[in-house]
């Protein structure tokens, strides 16, 4: 089931703007479910809508519950998340940990509270963990759409199968030894005749540095194309000065 068993359950949302910006944060990852207990703002909210862009998906099929219990009745693991250490008898675990601690096939849930003061005392009774966020220590509160696109992040890992990878759309192969050094003594005749490889016992040291800049930029042959555009014009221009 992967993803499809993870619930996020914002508590006693105050602002619709950040309800909406959490939806698109789920959605960016592929999470499904979102609940909602005891919304402070007017629901449905039309700024929920408005910051959720491509994610109105996500807030037409939330749920809506009046008590923290009945949202998580079904589930098995809570995790709640905190920018403060509790004086509660809970395990509090960094976020890093938080994949450690999923066990797949059962249904998780991460809880969130009101933007102002987080979650009571009292809702995070109910939680397995305590979630916290290393951040700054003298301003450790995050945004309630930052935290929850952090928690995702660290899902969506856990659950993806491959390691990901990515490969560029750009076209032209990799330009051949040969025409670097095409290039290179194109450039390097051009030096000559403006002598700027002076002194003659520097001159040595001075092309092995230029081989190296440019044999190490990995260069592709449209971009040794380009340079020698370059610095043909660059020439031209400089007999017509």
């Amino acid at each position: 089931m992967g993803l499809n068993n993870i619930y996020f359950i914002l508590v006693r949302p105050q602002m619709g703007e950040n309800i909406g910006s959490v939806a698109r944060a789920i959605k960016n990852f592929n999470i499904k479910h979102l609940r909602i207990v005891n919304p402070r703002c007017n629901w449905p909210n039309p700024k929920a809508l408005i910051t959720s862009v491509g994610a109105k998906d996500i807030l037409k099929s939330a749920k809506i519950y009046n008590s923290l219990e009945s949202s998580i009745g079904d589930l098995d693991i809570i995790f709640a998340s905190t920018s403060r250490i509790r004086k509660v008898n809970k395990k509090i675990i960094p976020i890093s940990n938080l994949k450690k601690k999923i066990i797949r096939g059962r249904k998780i849930g991460v809880l969130f509270g009101p933007e102002a003061s987080g979650l009571s005392n009292d809702e995070i009774s109910c939680a397995d963990y305590l979630v916290k966020i290393p951040s700054n220590k003298k301003f450790s509160s995050l945004n309630l759409s930052h935290s929850a696109i952090i928690f995702c992040f660290e899902i969506f890992q856990h659950f993806s199968k491959k390691k990901t990878e990515y490969k560029t759309g750009y076209k032209s192969l990799i330009a051949k030894k040969s025409e670097v050094n095409k290039f290179l003594n194109f450039i390097i005749q051009g030096l000559d005749k403006k002598g700027f490889l002076q002194p003659d016992h520097k001159r040595k040291s001075m092309i092995r540095n230029i081989s190296n800049i440019f044999n190490r930029l990995n260069l592709s042959e449209q971009e040794i194309r380009i340079l020698l555009g370059i610095f043909s014009t660059l020439n031209e221009f400089n007999k017509k000065s």
